[in-house]
């Protein structure tokens, strides 16, 4: 695993997070994103997937990052029903976990590829917070090839495969070796479940971010750039959450 994982770069990062956050903010943030999860779980459990209201299709929708300004748009087109059955599938269908993956970013093919990936990351990690994993753009795009996971992982770890499904089981291998040596290694100490691993993620790439900024745009924009607290937040979906 150790391997995989660049343990020094991904230690920088944590370094350089602790410059701008403490720890028992990061620690904050982790415990509300436990809470949007048990969120998930309510709406989304085994004898609730199928009785989900329009409210409550909008409200998991305005708890993503990628889709909480397109909530009213989705449920328009393609609608509530239509959402709710997709959502049923992914979650409770009988297929593998890469097919059923894949069958619904196919089924909402009307939708930008890399919206698709992170509505489906999302219901399926913040469900089943123990089984699954998040997948997101800002942890891995892969039209951009840009996102949190290049950023510690080595080289010789490729996350795209020759479907989306593929994808999604090699970005979950990728954020199983960060977390288990992220442990090990002592840079991932904000909590010891997924969550805690999440919330590093975003804290990766925000500091990416802050870098690339501070290297192509102008003093007054970079001030008006939310700060990392604000940023994880927003990038997590536990922004003004929903309830």
């Amino acid at each position: 695993m150790g391997q995989i994982v660049d343990t020094e770069s991904a230690k920088e990062f944590m370094k350089e997070s602790l410059s701008k956050v403490s720890m028992e903010e990061l620690s904050q943030i982790c415990a509300e994103v436990e809470t949007k999860s048990r969120r998930f779980q309510r709406w989304l459990g085994p004898q609730s997937a199928e009785k989900l209201s329009q409210e409550d299709i909008y409200k998991i929708l305005r708890n993503m990052f990628s889709t909480r300004r397109k909530a009213q748009k989705l449920l328009a087109d393609p609608g509530p029903d239509y959402l709710k059955k997709r959502f049923s599938e992914l979650l409770y269908g009988k297929e593998r976990i890469e097919e059923r993956f894949q069958n619904f970013c196919d089924r909402l093919g009307d939708l930008p590829q890399n919206l698709r990936h992170d509505l489906a990351g999302e219901l399926l990690h913040f469900t089943f917070p123990d089984q699954y994993w998040l997948w997101t753009r800002w942890m891995w795009d892969s039209k951009t090839r840009t996102g949190a996971l290049p950023l510690v992982i080595t080289e010789d770890y490729e996350l795209d495969d020759t479907s989306s499904g593929k994808t999604y089981l090699n970005v979950g291998r990728a954020v199983a070796f960060v977390h288990q040596v992220g442990e090990a290694a002592g840079f991932q100490s904000i909590s010891h479940n997924l969550f805690g691993t999440d919330v590093y993620l975003s804290c990766v790439y925000i500091v990416y971010v802050y870098t690339v900024l501070r290297m192509r745009m102008t003093q007054e924009f970079n001030k008006v750039m939310p700060g990392l607290t604000e940023f994880s937040r927003r990038l997590l979906g536990v922004y003004k959450m929903e309830e």
